[in-house]
């Protein structure tokens, strides 16, 4: 009897496994937020923002976590086919413990789910996070070039390299073939099942590459331009100094500098992007470039708790 009931506690966890992981880091970040700000500072500054556009930037925010979810259903079709509310519960616990933990010690998170939810080798789930971060990491990149190119003096020459630099990955997975095929002669025989799975983890054609890309596009597109906005509504100017600023900020969230939460690290790199990109170096609007920068990161934050509730209601109502 009592190995049943041990029996049946253990088939409960495994069942609900995400679902406590999810409440579980909610709690953590509920605390955590508590702690080093305090929840009513954080209102009453957003009170300022006005209630309104503060509720759109975290709608527009949590769009870009089911963009993300579709980018990755489209990754893994034969493991995730009608299953994408589950996959959308784990792409929001990956991206909460990625957040809350240092150094993107999250990101293990990531393969590790994909293999108990839904069968996904280590080395192939691994191999795609990779592909997937190298994309991300070109989009920011790009994406923060225009403002670059846009104040160069030969503007044809700019525009051309940066065209080809915009079109590098598509260049980089035609070559696919060829440098696994030279992995697979230099590399010893016991290799020979990993590098399948790296392979695994990579697009299938030059479709699903594509679609990924421009999935990859759209999300941090629509994410830097949200958070753009809302460093504007705060006050901080010109307009290319809040581009600079949300592109600083996501670039260090990809980067593996971040602190525990991105505490410090994050508003650090908003305030180092705006100024790169002309914000005022005087101490007034540096006064306010620092509440912003706080005010945008703790916005990411929310949104990544509110997506992961989101994603449990979700659970519970299908």
């Amino acid at each position: 009897m009592n190995s049943d009931c041990q029996f049946s506690r253990r088939s409960w966890l495994i069942r609900n496994r995400m679902a406590l992981i999810s409440v579980a880091a909610i709690a953590a970040y509920a605390i955590f937020v508590e702690w080093v700000w305090g929840w009513s500072t954080l209102m009453r500054q957003w009170a300022e923002i006005g209630i309104w556009s503060v509720l759109a930037a975290l709608v527009l925010l949590i769009s870009t976590y089911f963009i993300r979810c579709v980018r990755i259903y489209d990754y893994f079709p034969e493991h995730t086919r009608g299953r994408f509310l589950p996959l959308f519960r784990v792409t929001q616990v990956h991206n909460l413990l990625n957040i809350m933990l240092p150094f993107r010690a999250g990101e293990t998170s990531f393969p590790l789910l994909m293999r108990s939810e839904f069968g996904v080798p280590l080395v192939h789930g691994t191999s795609a996070l990779l592909v997937m971060r190298l994309l991300d990491l070109h989009a920011l990149l790009t994406v923060a070039a225009i403002g670059l190119v846009i104040d160069m003096s030969d503007a044809l020459i700019a525009w051309l390299a940066w065209t080809l630099a915009f079109l590098s990955p598509l260049a980089f997975f035609l070559l696919k073939g060829k440098v696994l095929a030279l992995a697979r002669s230099k590399a010893p025989a016991k290799l020979a099942t990993a590098l399948d799975e790296v392979e695994a983890g990579l697009p299938d054609n030059v479709p699903a590459f594509l679609r990924a890309w421009a999935m990859t596009m759209l999300n941090w597109g629509v994410k830097v331009v949200v958070l753009a906005w809302v460093l504007a509504i705060i006050g901080v100017a010109p307009l290319a100094a809040c581009f600079g600023g949300a592109l600083g900020g996501e670039l260090s969230s990809v980067l593996p500098v971040h602190a525990p939460a991105g505490v410090g690290t994050y508003p650090a790199a908003i305030a180092a992007g705006a100024i790169s990109f002309g914000a005022p170096g005087n101490r007034a609007a540096l006064e306010l470039l620092g509440r912003a920068s706080v005010n945008a990161h703790l916005l990411v934050i929310v949104s990544a708790v509110a997506g992961t509730m989101l994603s449990l209601l979700l659970r519970r109502r299908s």
